[in-house]
């Protein structure tokens, strides 16, 4: 049996990071690992990319979020070759098919996370930009571009991630994820670890301030949470 991944958000400063990193607990569990997710606040940060090179025995999903066209797309990938232990990278769907493709060609053997629409987002957020299309319809056409341009996983919220897993066959990746009773902040489409993996079959979820204010006693109630 896979492990389900559990992407630890380190959306915070290089020092907050480290000292997140050494209170993830080492777990025993048959389903799940813990894995890193890695944003702007520190990829940009001075010092950014030798502390990511500096992170062991964790996965690190590199969230950059690339939205360009072709050729830039094409040299972000070149540029970050030498982050020999990120395994994951996100490109937006909404760069276009050939963009995700040129991603998938130069990342090397890192894997691609196609971004479909924000889980911050709602249908207003997206008539305020511009798209008439329903939203849900928007993220099954994103999902659709990204396995055809040969991408690893999707990023999506809980809402579509079942169809999705099961019309397109593609990993799907679970942002806005919130422990019960959890404050909702900026999302809107959230969903709970457990209903993430077991209703969305979520090949993994990205969960940040659910549980990185109190690592240690956060991390044992999520995982009673998910019956471990």
């Amino acid at each position: 049996m896979k492990h389900k991944i559990i992407f630890i958000a380190l959306d915070c400063s290089i020092s907050k990071a480290k000292s997140i990193i050494k209170s993830i607990p080492k777990i025993n569990s048959k389903k799940y690992k813990f894995a890193l997710k890695i944003g702007y606040q520190i990829f940009f940060a001075k010092g950014g990319r030798e502390f990511i090179k500096s992170i062991k025995n964790f996965k690190i999903f590199l969230d950059i979020k690339a939205y360009d066209i072709e050729n830039t797309i094409k040299n972000a990938m070149l540029s970050i070759k030498d982050l020999s232990n990120v395994e994951y990278i996100s490109v937006h769907a909404s760069s276009g098919i050939k963009a995700l493709k040129i991603a998938k060609k130069f990342a090397g053997n890192k894997k691609i996370l196609a971004v479909t629409t924000l889980t911050s987002f709602n249908q207003k957020n997206l008539i305020e930009i511009g798209y008439k299309k329903k939203l849900s319809d928007l993220v099954f056409l994103q999902a659709k571009n990204a396995k055809k341009a040969g991408c690893f996983g999707v990023i999506c919220s809980g809402h579509e991630s079942l169809k999705i897993y099961k019309k397109f066959k593609i990993n799907t990746i679970t942002p806005g994820i919130r422990l019960p009773g959890n404050r909702l902040n900026e999302q809107k489409r959230v969903s709970t670890p457990l209903k993430a993996f077991v209703n969305s079959k979520a090949y993994g979820i990205v969960i940040g301030r659910s549980i990185t204010g109190n690592i240690k006693i956060n991390i044992d109630k999520l995982l009673t949470h998910l019956g471990e």
